[in-house]
């Protein structure tokens, strides 16, 4: 894989911090039922009753795992008003409470193991947690290359309509549209079981999306061995964790901030050789 370091950093996701232990644990724990599987690990098992200030935030955290798209202004509202400038932050932390379970989830129905020993962790208050997902291992992924072009974006808009973000379907990847990527493609993928344009790999792909977004706990062993089937290892941990960089996009869903770049159509894209996110 491009990057040996991406499941020690993965790993160390785990530890990150919104500043509050108590409301870190209250967001894996609302993470962890919403999404029935364990939650990540921590330093407190359990928690007492919550103030109002973390029923907020359970709140927003609970509809952000189930299906982000539920989460409309009021919510919102309620949120930033509970935690001010440290909203942003939270948000993020619920993020990684959200995505790494489905990873690991993921990586385990593939015969391949998680990072990290799943023991408690130290909580890191002092790393933000915004850079370290958004400016390090977001841009870390992009730069992965086991994955072909075409593949990379059919996932990648499969989680765009997935979470509605705005921005992300607006936007289309020109290393893929080179490589033979079209609209007429792309518009099959939301009913792609039934598409003569996507190929076996990408419909096998896509059912794998869709099991780490909608059913992560009850991946089917069919699902898996379709990814098996098509994939190589390093090609499936890519795909993997594909999904998770996607699925960033629904930081930007919550907080209604994910509007699209043209008014019109769609805007070309390419990801630089550094996983940076080049316009024009």
């Amino acid at each position: 894989m491009a990057d040996e370091a991406l499941p020690s950093r993965l790993a160390g996701l785990v530890a990150l911090s919104s500043g509050d232990a108590r409301l870190d644990t209250r967001i894996r724990l609302t993470c962890g039922r919403a999404l029935s599987l364990p939650p990540l690990p921590s330093e407190v098992d359990l928690i007492d009753g919550a103030s109002d200030r973390e029923a907020v935030v359970s709140a927003f955290a609970e509809q952000f795992t189930f299906d982000v798209t539920g989460i409309g202004e009021n919510q919102r509202t309620h949120l930033l008003s509970a935690l001010g400038k440290n909203a942003f932050r939270a948000v993020v932390a619920i993020f990684i409470a959200d995505f790494v379970p489905r990873v690991w989830a993921g990586l385990g129905a593939l015969g391949m193991g998680k990072p990290g020993n799943g023991g408690p962790v130290k909580w890191d208050h002092d790393t933000d947690p915004i850079g370290a997902v958004l400016n390090d291992f977001v841009p870390a992924v992009a730069r992965l290359r086991a994955l072909d072009p075409v593949t990379t974006e059919v996932v990648r808009l499969r989680g765009a309509v997935a979470h509605n973000c705005r921005l992300c379907k607006s936007l289309r990847e020109g290393n893929a549209l080179d490589a033979g990527g079209s609209e007429d493609m792309y518009a099959d993928i939301e009913r792609f079981e039934t598409s003569e344009r996507l190929s076996d790999r990408h419909k096998a792909a896509l059912r794998y999306v869709d099991a780490l977004i909608w059913k992560p706990s009850r991946i089917d062993s069919e699902v898996a061995a379709g990814v098996r089937d098509h994939f190589t290892e390093g090609e499936a941990f890519e795909l993997t964790l594909d999904v998770m960089r996607n699925a960033s996009n629904k930081i930007a869903v919550s907080l209604a901030a994910d509007a699209a770049r043209v008014s019109e159509g769609t805007e070309r894209y390419l990801i630089d050789e550094d996983g940076q996110t080049i316009f024009g």
